[in-house]
């Protein structure tokens, strides 16, 4: 039987997922499951450059524990964890730190935008050193393909240049990734039409009640045009997020009805709050249900740890003979 690759992916505990997480990263990294050993990990030493309460991490971390349980997550066949729990990723973080030219991490786009902006002042190390962080999250694991989006395509190419550097000083001693691109990632706008972003406090969160769902659904921005005028779809906020949760017939249906006129705002955000509840209904009924017990969201941590401990502790072992470490 030919080993399936292995990827992976992070995310970090910054409160609960939206709409946008669900669609960009969440659906589409659980459908991996299929066809390849997926390593998924809650990134919370990367959450604290911005996270500074505790209790919030903590609970954040729980409820992505619960999200991916509810998702359907198979925790049996495939590596959940949280960062943390695997400390040997601090220490190759400092391997890799010494191989590391501070040319590359000053072109490093959050450090880049933070100073043309002035901000430069304001960045804390983490922040600084976060690719050089994320680089031993990938190949502490011997990941060999790592899904980004576009926007993270310069960190997963740091990556690479710092893994095959310290191969190049130090022997062949880790698995270089491999980026799959996610060219067709959906990005829908938040209520106010913007990009969805907990930054811009316009998300629609993926799991609270049908009440609440649809409350906020009715608050997504429209332009003024009257009930008789018709109206582009394609330029429509409410009906980029229908059209992810509908399927080709439905988005037929009410193309026409924006292109006709006689439709008002009113229906195609009841119809989307109706497609979205539609899709996450179950999920949702789980996710409550096993939110509450913790103690089987510790176990889920535990167990992922002692899996993913495991691979670590032997590619660190390499590392450190590698350098000549005892």
């Amino acid at each position: 039987m030919t080993q399936k690759k292995r990827t992976l992916s992070g995310i970090k505990p910054t409160g609960n997922p939206h709409l946008g997480n669900y669609l960009g990263f969440l659906k589409p990294a659980l459908a991996m499951q299929k066809d390849y050993e997926t390593f998924y990990f809650i990134a919370d030493y990367h959450a604290l450059t911005t996270v500074t309460k505790p209790e919030d991490l903590r609970e954040s971390t729980y409820d992505l524990v619960a999200v991916f349980a509810a998702l359907g997550m198979d925790f049996e066949k495939n590596t959940f964890f949280r960062q943390s729990d695997v400390p040997e990723v601090t220490e190759l973080t400092w391997l890799l730190s010494c191989v590391t030219p501070m040319g590359m991490l000053e072109r490093a786009h959050a450090y880049k935008d933070a100073k043309a902006k002035g901000k430069e002042d304001e960045l804390n190390h983490g922040v600084f050193a976060y690719p050089v962080l994320m680089a031993a999250d990938i190949i502490i694991y011997n990941s060999h393909y790592v899904p980004v989006g576009k926007d993270q395509k310069q960190h997963l190419e740091m990556t690479r240049d710092i893994a095959q550097r310290f191969n190049h000083l130090y022997g062949e001693t880790f698995v270089i990734p491999e980026p799959r691109i996610e060219e067709d990632v959906a990005t829908i706008p938040g209520v106010d039409g913007r990009k969805m972003s907990k930054s811009y406090g316009n998300e629609i969160p993926l799991f609270s009640t049908e009440k609440q769902l649809r409350k906020v659904v009715m608050r997504i921005v429209t332009d003024s045009k009257t009930v008789e005028e018709p109206k582009d779809p394609d330029q429509c906020n409410v009906f980029q997020i229908f059209r992810q949760f509908a399927d080709k017939a439905q988005q037929e249906h009410w193309r026409k009805r924006y292109t006709e006129g006689g439709m008002g705002y009113g229906e195609i955000k009841q119809a989307t709050f109706e497609a979205i509840d539609a899709e996450i209904r179950e999920y949702r009924e789980k996710y409550f249900a096993v939110r509450e017990d913790k103690a089987r969201l510790d176990d889920i941590l535990a167990q992922g740890a002692l899996k993913a401990r495991k691979v670590a502790q032997e590619v660190v072992l390499k590392a450190r003979k590698n350098v000549g470490l005892s």
